[in-house]
Parts: C-alpha cells; sequence; structure tokens
C-alpha cells in the first residue's frame, strides 16, 4: 500500500502519488519476450513490498549497486552488466515488452549481475532501498512531457534528487542523459540548486551505451546531454 499523500509532505516528497512521471504503454508483446517474461520472471524480476532489500543476500555476493530508472527495451544495461562483470546492476521499468526482451537477453548471454523490477521508482526508492546504499544511479532518456502543463509529470524534481541523493552512497554517482535541450535545462537546474550534488566535467569519461532512444533523437538532429553528478558530504 502506499502512503498517504500527506505521509509524502511530510518526508519532504510533495507531489501526490497519483501523477506519475510514466504512463503504461505496454503494446503488444511478441511469443518469444512473453515467454522470457514467464519463465524467468521469478528468477531475476523482483516483487515489490516495504521490506529493505539485502543487496549480498540478492545477487549472491558483495559489489558495487548501480540502479537503472527506466531501462526501455534493456539493451544499454543488458551491455553495461557484460562489460562490468564485477558491478550488480539493478533495473526498474514499467513496460512489460522491454522486460520481456531483457528477460531473452539475460538468458542468451548469460548474465547474472541483473535483477529488475516492474513497478514505480519512487516506490521502489522509498520502501526497498536502503539510505546510503547505492554506488550509482543512471536515467537515461526519461520521458521529457514537452508540454508545460505535463511538466509536473517530469521524473527529474526536487523532491526526486533529494530522495536519490538519499539512497546513494558518499561519492556515488547519478547519471542522467536526454536528447531534449529544454529537459536538460531543466535537469541542470535542478541539479544546481541541490546541496547534495556536485556535476563532474562534460568530458568525464562514462560506458553509457547508445540506446535506441538517443540513435532515434540523433536522426532527427537532437543534440545528447551527459551530465554526470556526484554525492557529495551534506545532509
Amino acid at each position: 500500500m502506499s502512503p498517504s499523500d500527506g505521509d509524502h509532505a511530510e518526508r519532504g516528497i510533495p507531489f501526490p502519488r497519483q501523477i506519475r512521471s510514466f504512463v503504461r504503454r505496454e503494446g503488444r508483446m511478441s511469443k518469444h519476450r512473453a515467454a522470457a517474461y514467464d519463465a524467468l520472471f521469478s528468477q531475476y524480476g523482483l516483487t515489490f513490498n516495504a521490506h529493505r532489500l539485502d543487496f549480498t543476500a540478492l545477487f549472491g555476493r558483495s559489489a558495487p549497486v548501480i540502479l537503472e530508472i527506466g531501462f526501455g527495451m534493456g539493451d544499454s544495461l543488458a551491455a553495461m552488466a557484460i562489460n562490468n562483470p564485477d558491478t550488480n546492476f539493478l533495473g526498474i521499468e514499467v513496460h512489460r515488452p522491454g522486460i520481456g526482451k531483457l528477460l531473452a537477453i539475460i538468458d542468451e548471454k548469460q548474465i547474472s549481475n541483473i535483477r529488475i523490477f516492474c513497478h514505480d521508482a519512487v516506490e521502489v526508492l522509498e520502501h526497498m532501498i536502503s539510505d546510503h546504499s547505492l554506488d550509482g544511479v543512471q536515467i537515461f532518456f526519461p520521458d521529457p512531457w514537452p508540454k508545460k502543463r505535463h511538466h509536473k509529470r517530469r521524473l527529474i524534481q526536487p523532491a526526486f534528487v533529494r530522495l536519490l541523493a538519499q539512497k546513494l552512497k558518499l561519492d556515488g554517482t547519478l547519471h542522467l542523459a536526454t536528447d531534449w535541450e529544454h529537459y536538460a535545462q531543466w535537469i541542470m537546474e535542478i541539479l544546481a540548486a541541490s546541496p547534495d550534488f556536485a556535476r563532474l566535467p562534460d568530458n568525464t569519461p562514462h560506458q553509457r551505451p547508445t540506446t535506441k532512444f538517443e540513435k532515434r533523437g540523433l536522426q532527427l538532429g537532437h543534440g545528447v546531454w551527459d551530465m554526470i553528478y556526484v554525492r557529495k558530504a551534506g545532509r
């Protein structure tokens, strides 16, 4: 059960939970992806509840943990897990066909360092992720909600940034990417106002693979903005 709106306001999260930063656009799931979802989610998927995750027990080892919010079809998350076998990856996505595809890749490539939620990221962070437990958070090409009346649906909001800071370790990283210039400016303004994060230089190396959404944006003539922040000492 979700906390009441009053609970959220009391804890510094003012947006009501009925406002979501996503819309479930399920679409058609292929037989291959549906079969992967049905066969493998019980092995690699996680069910939302009110209990904190024990990452060591979850992955069967102690290792850095990177959380990706909104992994889409999962190609880039799978590539990062393959390229970083000594890191554990936790993915959150609400698009079941994308989860099905990632599970098929996990099965094909025998990837052991990914676990998946099909649930709202805010609720997972609030209830299941311990404070100061994540080594990194990555959010690549979130829905920009370009119309002004929909800006309240954007995932990157001051309250959400505070929540991320609460869950990241000191010196943990927050890596965001978008191909919408206005959203990039929005993100930079919000993070610049945060006492919890410092932005790293634009030429900071990173291992983010090129995503399907990025390629689409480039084809449309959009720029791509990668913004990397480090969790600094503070509150």
